[in-house]
C-alpha cells in the first residue's frame, strides 16, 4: 500500500473547561449552555469521514471528527482489499446485503462525478468440486430474489478458457459483473475534503478518554460530554456535542463500553487478514477471482484482487490475533496462500509470492462471513437503547467500505427521519 500523504494535526486547546479546535485558522468557541458542535463522529475511517460529510452538509449544525491517528483512514480502510463488493453473500433482510448494495451505486456514482480512480473489473466465484457447485447455486438463486436483485451471469467453459485461460474452474464460474475496484486512499481524501468544505472541523491525533451522556438519568437527552486527550501533549479537554456518533471502527467496542452498563458490554475479536502481492509475469489475470464461499467461515476465502495498476495480489487469510496492532505480514502463512490460490490459479510460482500489507478485521464473532453458515453476524448500525442522540456503529467490516456512504445515509436518516 502506498503510505498516506501527511496531513496537518489540528491543534486542540483548552478553552473555558471546554475544546476549542482551531481549523483552517478560524477557531470554535464554547458558547454555554449550548453544546460546543452538533455532531461528535469518532473514527476518521472511511465510514466515519462518510458520516460527518453527510451530517456537516446538512443545513445548520457543526460537525466535528475525531480521529486518535495523526491522519485518517490508516486502520481497516486502509489495509483492506479495496473492492467495491456486489451484495452477494449476505442474506436477504441483512443491513450488510442492502447497505452494501445501495452503498455500491452510491459508491460508483461518487467516484464517476469526482474522478475517484476505480473501475469495473467484475468478479468470479469459481467452483472445482459439487459441494461448491451447490454453494454457486445458492448465490444465484438468492441474487435473483425481487429484494436483492444483483445481477449475475453463469460463465461457459469456452468463454472462460478465452477470457482467462490460467484460471481453473472444474464445476462452475459465476460472474458478478457489477464488482469492482477503487483507490481507497483517493476516495477518503475526497471525503475529507467534501466535509471541509461543508466547514467540518476535524481533530486528529486525539483520543477519546471517557463520554459522559447528559441529561437526567445519563440518557443523552441533553447532549454528550467527551474527554479527550492530545497526542502530542498528553493534555487533557472537553467537548460537548447535541448528538454522538461512534464509528470508531476497531476502536467501536471499546467507545461502547465506556457508555453502557456493564451487563451490557461487548467483546471484540481481531481477525487479521495477510495479503501477498505477486512478482511474476505470469500467469495473468484480468478479472477478481473469489473461490466458492465456506458457511461458517470467517472469511470469503484467499481470493485474487487487482490493484489499478493490474498488480495480482491475494487474502486475505484468517489469522486470530489478540492485538489489533499485530499488523506484520505472518510470513509464515505463504505456504498456506500458495495452495488456496492454486485450486483456482494452478500456474501460481509460490517462490514470486511477496508478502505486501496487513489488516484487522472488527468482528463481534468468530465466524459467519456468509449468511449460509451458524454464527452469521450483521452490522450494527442503530439508536442506542436508552440513550437519545447516540447512533452506534459496531462489526463495521467488509463490505463496509463499499457499505460507507449508504451507512452514512442511514445513520442520518436515524437522526433526522
Amino acid at each position: 500500500m502506498q503510505p498516506w500523504p501527511r496531513l496537518a494535526r489540528f491543534p486542540v486547546t483548552r478553552s473555558s473547561g471546554l475544546l476549542s479546535v482551531t481549523h483552517r485558522g478560524f477557531t470554535t468557541t464554547p458558547r454555554p449552555p449550548a453544546s460546543d458542535f452538533t455532531h461528535a463522529v469518532i473514527g476518521a475511517g472511511v465510514v466515519g469521514l462518510a458520516i460527518a460529510q453527510s451530517l456537516a452538509a446538512r443545513a445548520g449544525g457543526s460537525t466535528l471528527l475525531l480521529e486518535r491517528h495523526p491522519a485518517i483512514g490508516t486502520e481497516t480502510s486502509s489495509r483492506n482489499s479495496e473492492v467495491i463488493h456486489a451484495g452477494i453473500y449476505y442474506g436477504p433482510g441483512t443491513l450488510k446485503t442492502s447497505l452494501c448494495i445501495r452503498g455500491r451505486e452510491l459508491l460508483y456514482s461518487l467516484c464517476a462525478t469526482h474522478g475517484i480512480p476505480h473501475r469495473r473489473t467484475g468478479k468470479w466465484i469459481v467452483a472445482q468440486n459439487d459441494s461448491q457447485l451447490a454453494a454457486l447455486q445458492r448465490l444465484a438463486s438468492h441474487c435473483a430474489r425481487p429484494d436483492v436483485n444483483v445481477p449475475l451471469r453463469w460463465v461457459g467453459r469456452e468463454e472462460a478458457s478465452r477470457h482467462e485461460p490460467f484460471v481453473r474452474a472444474e464445476k462452475g464460474i459465476l460472474e458478478s459483473p457489477t464488482t469492482g475496484i477503487v483507490d481507497s486512499h483517493a476516495l477518503m481524501l475526497c471525503l475529507l475534503g467534501m466535509f471541509e468544505d461543508a466547514d467540518g472541523t476535524v481533530a486528529l491525533s486525539t483520543s477519546v478518554q471517557e463520554i459522559t451522556p447528559l441529561g437526567e438519568g445519563g440518557d443523552g437527552s441533553r447532549g454528550w460530554s467527551l474527554t479527550v486527550r492530545d497526542a502530542s501533549t498528553g493534555e487533557l479537554s472537553t467537548v460537548t456535542a447535541d448528538t454522538l456518533i461512534n464509528a470508531a471502527g476497531l476502536g467501536a467496542v471499546a467507545i461502547h463500553n465506556m457508555i453502557v452498563p456493564p451487563d451490557r458490554r461487548r467483546e471484540i475479536f481481531y481477525a487479521k487478514g495477510n495479503y501477498f502481492s505477486y512478482a511474476g509475469s505470469t500467469p495473468r489475470v484480468s478479472t477478481l477471482v473469489y473461490p466458492a464461499p465456506e458457511p461458517g467461515h470467517a472469511g470469503l476465502g484467499t481470493h485474487l484482487t487487482l490493484d489499478l495498476a493490474g498488480r495480482m495480489r491475494f487474502g486475505p487469510d484468517v489469522e486470530w490475533v489478540e492485538s489489533p496492532d499485530d499488523l506484520a505480514v505472518n510470513e509464515g502463512r505463504r505456504k498456506q496462500t500458495a495452495e488456496e490460490v492454486k485450486k483456482y490459479l494452478p500456474g501460481l510460482d509460490e517462490e514470486k509470492l511477496q508478502p505486501d500489507y496487513a489488516g484487522i478485521r472488527p468482528k463481534l464473532g468468530r465466524q459467519g462471513a456468509v449468511v449460509q453458515g451458524k454464527g452469521f453476524v450483521d452490522f450494527v448500525v442503530q439508536r442506542e437503547e436508552g440513550y437519545q442522540g447516540w447512533v452506534n456503529l459496531l462489526g463495521i467490516e467488509s463490505p463496509g467500505l463499499t457499505s460507507s456512504l449508504a451507512i452514512a445515509e442511514r445513520v442520518r436518516g436515524l437522526l433526522y427521519g
